[in-house]
């Protein structure tokens, strides 16, 4: 029996998908062999890469004028690879620091370019986002860098800043879970390890133009360029995460796209809160009501004994993936795109029943 997977990530995968995968793994399309065995210049392999691609495309909604690269390295390596592409000598660009996943993107920048810190909320704990004019864009700025989700604190941003310079997005732990205002941004990406894949890549958006316009004194798979020209085949990809996202995403597709998912997302995290809220203090959310997660539901219990247990007794009921990151301890629950309504209420039956 599968158990009920709530974990920071890798994420739970839908069941169909990986049932199919398995039907196909040995043999895939009458080939005698794996599909992650095959030369990603056959044409089976290039079949589901484009497929992947357009995919990726039709449910994002993202424009033309915006090339997509499946890059491998995950989120982690684009925070070296933004500010090395897209700073020009001379330029500078700030980063919104809401939690650890902006402080490491702001960290790597510095080794990069000239970067500085527009808004920081590690004095209130990183338990909010900020007020659209809140964010201090320095004047020339090339971009500002936001996190839109913190996975580790449980926080999301609702509005965004309140400025005309062109962001720059890491939105790993809710990619497409949300509808994007394309013409603000000049880049987006994220690791698909939360909604979409298996770990092993980040899915990338970035304006044509800023591909051209880009530092080009890079090594070959440093440069977006060179992921562009060859739609993201200039060396061999990640072709096993490619593939199941491809099935991911039509799934997703068939389902309705960004805008289900965005509803569905907040049906379990409203679930989630409500027993939160519901239980007299028992069970605590830290975060500012209005910046909570959908993805990302953190809680405290009374006592880090309790928390133990808890984790240790969820285990054991086939809940998995409850206790929160070693940096801040507690607990947490990651609502990913796959995990169903019916997982959530098992959670919510389960925290009823400790409570007592």
């Amino acid at each position: 029996m599968r158990v009920h997977n709530f974990g920071a990530g890798p994420c739970t995968l839908p069941e169909e998908v990986l049932t199919d995968a398995r039907d196909e793994f040995l043999d895939f399309g009458g080939s005698g062999m794996s599909l992650v065995e095959m030369s990603h210049r056959s044409e089976a392999y290039e079949e589901v890469h484009q497929g992947a691609l357009s995919l990726t495309r039709s449910v994002s909604g993202a424009p033309s004028d915006f090339e997509i690269l499946f890059v491998q390295g995950g989120a982690t390596l684009q925070f070296s690879m933004i500010p090395m592409n897209l700073l020009n000598a001379g330029e500078r660009a700030g980063y919104v620091v809401s939690g650890s996943w902006g402080e490491k993107a702001l960290s790597n920048a510095r080794h990069h370019g000239s970067v500085y810190v527009a808004w920081d909320g590690a004095g209130d704990g990183y338990t909010s986002m900020p007020d659209p004019g809140s964010v201090v864009v320095e004047e020339g700025s090339r971009y500002l860098h936001v996190t839109t989700n913190e996975t580790i604190g449980g926080i999301r941003m609702v509005e965004f800043p309140a400025t005309d310079v062109a962001l720059v997005a890491d939105m790993s732990s809710e990619y497409l879970a949300r509808p994007v205002d394309w013409d603000r941004y000049d880049l987006i990406y994220g690791g698909v390890q939360k909604n979409l894949a298996p770990a092993g890549m980040a899915v990338v958006f970035v304006r044509r133009s800023v591909v051209e316009n880009g530092n080009q004194d890079l090594g070959d798979y440093l440069r977006y360029g060179f992921h562009s020209s060859s739609d993201s085949l200039g060396n061999t990809p990640p072709m096993f995460p490619i593939w199941i996202m491809g099935k991911v995403l039509a799934r997703l597709d068939a389902a309705g796209g960004v805008e289900v998912l965005e509803r569905e997302s907040a049906q379990k995290a409203a679930l989630l809160y409500s027993a939160i809220d519901g239980s007299d203090g028992f069970y605590r959310n830290p975060v500012n009501i209005r910046d909570r997660s959908h993805m990302n539901v953190v809680f405290r219990l009374p006592s880090e004994e309790l928390e133990s247990r808890f984790v240790a007794e969820s285990t054991a009921a086939g809940l998995i993936g409850l206790k929160g990151h070693r940096s801040v301890g507690g607990l947490r629950a990651s609502l990913y795109a796959a995990l169903t309504l019916e997982s959530v209420h098992r959670l919510v039956e389960f925290m009823a029943d400790f409570r007592t």
